[in-house]
């Protein structure tokens, strides 16, 4: 469940939306009752204007175990904090490679409000989120990231069965590609 000041905090940080001044129209109240000791219940009601000024309502009833719910969490956030420590990134002229930075923003993926590092944008889309940890996972061991452009469609290249954009010298990309590390000594990036 969201606090007023979290929603608020997601408006802020989108450019498209909300126009100026305007947020959602929102209440949220979370009641303790302690005959349902550990059973969350939650009643979730959401509205929106659809075509010609009518109204969508979506209700949703969940009840689960708080705890139970919580737990395979808790331990994705160890897993995933664990595996960043161990990755390392160096670009091919740096003599020492970098870890990431402390804000582990990663992380974000598994939390309700992101914390980034100074001037790093926040990114509140799970979808994108989740694609930062599979493309960071990819990049570790050696694959192309999925970016879900499929450019080589929309600039007329060959539309053939097992074309690869990258060996088309006039698409590949020319610049400096990232080493990324897992502590099993240096790995290149398949743009290399």
């Amino acid at each position: 469940m969201h606090t007023d000041s979290e929603v608020e905090a997601v408006v802020s940080t989108q450019s498209t939306g909300y126009e100026d001044g305007k947020k959602p129209d929102h209440t949220v109240v979370i009641k303790y009752v302690p005959y349902v000791k550990d059973s969350k219940r939650a009643l979730d009601e959401y509205i929106s204007e659809i075509f010609m000024n009518g109204t969508n309502t979506i209700v949703c009833h969940n009840t689960c175990e708080d705890s139970l719910l919580a737990s395979p969490l808790i331990l994705d956030l160890v897993i995933l904090a664990e595996l960043c420590e161990r990755i390392t990134v160096q670009l091919d002229n740096e003599p020492e490679p970098r870890r990431f930075n402390s804000i582990l923003s990663i992380l974000s993926y598994l939390l309700k409000a992101p914390l980034v590092p100074a001037g790093t944008p926040v990114v509140n889309a799970l979808f994108k989120q989740r694609s930062c940890i599979e493309n960071i996972i990819k990049a570790c061991i050696g694959l192309k990231p999925a970016n879900h452009m499929m450019l080589e469609h929309k600039i007329g290249a060959p539309l053939t069965q097992g074309y690869n954009m990258s060996s088309a010298p006039h698409l590949q990309k020319k610049a400096n590609s990232p080493y990324v590390s897992m502590g099993l000594g240096h790995a290149k990036t398949p743009s290399q």
